[in-house]
């Protein structure tokens, strides 16, 4: 069983959700001075590779540090669909995956390969990204969910400036992960997924190690 990181890397380079400050990495002490390296991070909690708390988009949601491990750890079930720019993902892509592979059992996990990540470096990869419509947000609802990821940089489209999924997803409990990587190194439909956030109290979200494995 080999791992898959489906992290990106968190640099002072790494491109960052319009309004939200860019990460800075602060030299604090150095081993001349003080025998020790130590720096100082500076950025936001949803920077690079994070999971959303129901609680960035409901008042009494919950927060990043109260989510249970055993929702963060288990069995995942991979939608590869390549999707591109402004292209949204329907309830019937999700049905026509469930036709050909079964039903998607109630409180799974789901990931959304759309491609969309190769735009990392790209001016539109924040306000052109593929996301979720209503129509599927309310179908995952229907199977009481317990997390969706995706490999672009919000679950929503991103001209999409109401986060209407987000909304959705979130005052039905449903944890999100975004800006996820390497997704198309994963093989098989179902995966074992870990993805650990950082245990801030009260926090919105956080950025996480994600990582996949399978049985090869």
């Amino acid at each position: 069983m080999k791992p898959i990181d489906l992290s990106l890397t968190i640099s002072e380079s790494i491109p960052s959700f319009p309004g939200s400050p860019t990460p800075q990495f602060i030299d604090w002490s150095d081993i001349k001075t003080d025998e020790y390296n130590l720096e100082l991070l500076f950025l936001s909690s949803h920077t690079g590779t994070h999971l959303d708390a129901p609680y960035h988009f409901v008042k009494n949601g919950l927060k990043i540090n109260q989510i249970p491990l055993d929702r963060l750890i288990g069995k995942g079930i991979i939608i590869k669909l390549k999707k591109s720019r402004n292209t949204s993902i329907t309830k019937s892509d999700i049905t026509t995956f469930e036709k050909k592979n079964g039903k998607i059992p109630n409180h799974s996990s789901l990931f959304f390969y759309t491609g969309w990540q190769k735009n990392l470096k790209k001016q539109n990869y924040f306000t052109e990204n593929p996301g979720l419509d209503i129509s599927s947000a309310k179908y995952l609802v229907s199977k009481k969910i317990n997390l969706v990821g995706i490999d672009s940089p919000s679950i929503d489209l991103g001209k999409d400036e109401s986060f209407n999924v987000h909304h959705i997803l979130s005052k039905n409990n449903i944890l999100i992960v975004e800006n996820l990587a390497n997704m198309n190194k994963i093989q098989p439909k179902e995966f074992t997924f870990t993805i650990l956030p950082l245990k801030l109290k009260d926090a919105t979200g956080s950025p996480v190690r994600a990582v996949a494995s399978y049985q090869i």
